[in-house]
């Protein structure tokens, strides 16, 4: 590859069943990468190269497939659809230059669709809209842009138009700038191109190559999103949209810099190679060779071989430089968000909150240490399975996001690990947030050598916030690199409130404290920490947060007054119902505790008939005796005694390893 060629990482993101990774293949196909298009159906899609995947007809994991079209070198990860594995999708995000959200034009805007929008607004990616499924009966674009428009605020650039609409027969056809009509309406929608509008309504020819910067501008500030209508399945309406990437899609300027600076989107695993590293540079070279040592972390590690995936198959490339998406080997330590060298803006948007936990249980209690290190390599791929394990209860316990997670997990570690493994029915998981202000404080001064005084204000903050943390200690009155300890402290002493449960949506300050020169002991602070932190709980109170889910119900009117009842009896809310055509579509936002099977539910009622859309929708307060505590795992830093004596003999252990 040639270094300087223009690079462009790009995600292919939708709602499930929407076609995004039969569009990957067509891109595929139409530069030559493949010979054959691949299928979802048949399990022959590049991008779905996992036995499961295949088995199952559906992505499970974010995959590459690299190609070069006109030109631009683009790098395209086909990520999943299924809500169960939007993990991979928050994670691909990331590394985006630009995204195609993929939209069926028969179901429309789904619930997941709503969620991948949002998404890509926070994040400031831009993105083109491609409405596949014009040729199957029922499509409705003009109705699915409408209400990108109104209920979104996208400011859409239309760039094709179809003929045949809902017929086997539809066409999709692509616009250039030499179309009157389509020129006047990207000069309109250009911030800057009033001389450009000027020139034109004075017949003037127009500088071509400042009509493509500023268009090119414009789509990464998102000024516009192009729409393009098609057929993936039968490659109508692909190409338009290819050329508009490969011309007007660009990397962002910070993408320019000599000094090193990644991050790791993606972590797989190679039966030969182990952990492979799946990074974005933003700037720099890597090579093979090279040692890295991520932030925050002493121990360098050397990488053994620099990859390009295109699908399950790879090249050693040797070399990675600044915009470039690759895979790095030996890293055995690397974890999903490890950053290399320095990283200066903000690349993650949370899409996906687990809030259910399983138990895990192996087939024979003597698999459980197997069980534990499969668990283990799993969670460095994917940090939100969150794996705790209660040594005194011997209960292996992770959080997942659906039931289809757990289908596949059963699968993936019996096909990598050889082990049969069977999980409990998911439970609820809970939060807790403080009620009103409070302070805690501890003096651990006894018995020397020790010394670690800690105060902490705690109050609450805006619902979503999680954890907002900062010191007013001055340097001189507590070290940094005692401040540094409190401030890892604190979240860890926040993984269980006084329900049990994860606190969030608070602010703690340090605002007091001080070490001893001579008898503070380098982990005091790590034992003192936690005690000021229940202390201060105790002190605010909190209240349990349950997980809420936003439904979004279609189904005959006859139907309307039992399902209201439903959601009353769930303890939701709801909006007025839309009535149309003998039809309703409710809205109403339900707890998860109350919800989780009501998709049975529906379909017993309406004969399979009614329609459910579901998103998670955030965590609201919720009356302890409707919701749940949780037992307290290992000892509770308000048993001080006990505390103390639990984490001195840690301290001792670990100084004397």
């Amino acid at each position: 590859m040639d270094f300087s060629q223009k690079k462009l990482n790009l995600g292919i993101l939708a709602h499930v069943d929407a076609g995004k990774t039969t569009l990957t293949e067509q891109f595929l196909f139409l530069t030559g990468v493949t010979r054959a298009l691949g299928t979802v159906d048949d399990g022959t899609a590049m991008t779905d190269f996992l036995d499961v995947e295949r088995k199952r007809g559906i992505s499970v994991k974010a995959s590459n497939a690299p190609l070069e079209y006109k030109g631009t070198f683009l790098n395209i990860i086909d990520t999943p659809g299924h809500v169960d594995f939007a993990a991979e999708v928050e994670r691909s995000m990331m590394v985006l230059d630009a995204a195609v959200l993929v939209i069926s034009a028969v179901e429309g805007i789904q619930s997941q669709t709503e969620v991948l929008i949002e998404a890509l607004v926070k994040t400031k990616t831009p993105t083109a809209v491609f409405i596949n499924k014009i040729d199957r009966v029922g499509s409705r674009a003009d109705e699915i842009c409408r209400e990108l428009k109104e209920r979104f605020s996208l400011p859409l650039l239309m760039c094709s138009t179809l003929t045949d609409e809902g017929t086997k027969g539809a066409r999709s056809h692509g616009f250039s700038l030499a179309d009157e009509s389509f020129l006047e309406d990207v000069l309109a929608m250009l911030p800057d191109g009033e001389r450009l509008m000027e020139a034109y309504l004075m017949g003037t020819e127009i500088d071509l190559h400042e009509l493509t910067a500023q268009l090119t501008d414009a789509f990464a500030k998102l000024a516009l999103y192009p729409v393009f209508f098609g057929s993936a399945k039968e490659g109508v309406g692909v190409e338009p949209l290819l050329d508009f990437l490969s011309t007007y899609g660009s990397q962002p300027k910070n993408v320019d810099g000599e000094e090193l600076s990644g991050i790791v989107y993606q972590i797989t695993h190679d039966k030969t190679m182990g952990r492979i590293a799946h990074v974005r540079l933003f700037g720099g070279t890597l090579k093979n060779r090279d040692g890295i040592v991520f932030q925050g972390k002493e121990k360098e590690e050397k990488i053994s071989q620099i990859r390009r995936y295109s699908g399950s198959r790879f090249t050693d490339i040797g070399v990675a430089t600044k915009g470039d998406v690759a895979a790095l080997c030996g890293l055995s330590g690397a974890k999903v968000s490890d950053i290399i060298g320095t990283l200066s803006d903000e690349y993650h948007y949370p899409i996906s909150v687990p809030f259910l936990k399983v138990k895990v249980f192996p087939q024979t209690p003597a698999q459980m240490p197997a069980l534990l290190n499969a668990f283990h390599e799993l969670c460095a791929e994917d940090p939100k399975l969150d794996m705790e394990y209660l040594t005194e209860k011997k209960e292996l316990n992770i959080h997942i996001t659906g039931a289809i997670q757990l289908e596949i997990l059963t699968i993936l570690i019996e096909e990598r690990y050889g082990l049969q493994v069977t999980f409990s029915p998911p439970t609820v998981i809970y939060k807790e947030t403080p009620i009103k202000k409070g302070f805690g404080f501890d003096a651990y001064t006894m018995p020397k050598p020790c010394w670690a005084i800690v105060g902490l204000d705690i109050e609450p903050a805006p619902r979503g916030s999680g954890l907002i943390y900062h010191s007013v200690v001055p340097p001189k009155q507590i070290f940094y690199r005692y401040q540094n300890h409190i401030a890892t402290s604190v979240p860890q002493a926040l993984k269980q409130g006084l329900y049990g449960w994860e606190v969030t949506d608070l602010k703690v300050t340090l605002v007091s404290g001080e070490h001893h020169t001579l008898h503070t002991h380098p982990l005091d602070f790590f034992l003192a920490t936690p005690i000021a932190v229940m202390k201060g709980l105790i002190d605010c109170g909190t209240t349990l947060l349950e997980p809420m889910q936003q439904m979004r119900i279609t189904a005959k009117e006859d139907f309307l007054g039992k399902i209201i009842g439903d959601m009353t009896a769930m303890r939701g809310s709801y909006d007025t119902p839309v009535l149309h055509d003998g039809n309703f579509t409710l809205e109403a936002t339900v707890p998860a505790a109350t919800s989780l099977d009501y998709s049975i539910r529906l379909a017993s009622l309406t004969s399979g008939h009614g329609h459910m859309a579901i998103r998670f929708a955030g965590f609201e307060p919720c009356p302890l005796e409707l919701g749940k505590t949780t037992p307290r795992r290992g000892i509770n830093p308000l048993d001080r005694d006990k505390w103390i004596l639990h984490k001195r003999s840690a301290m001792q252990e670990s100084f004397d390893a």
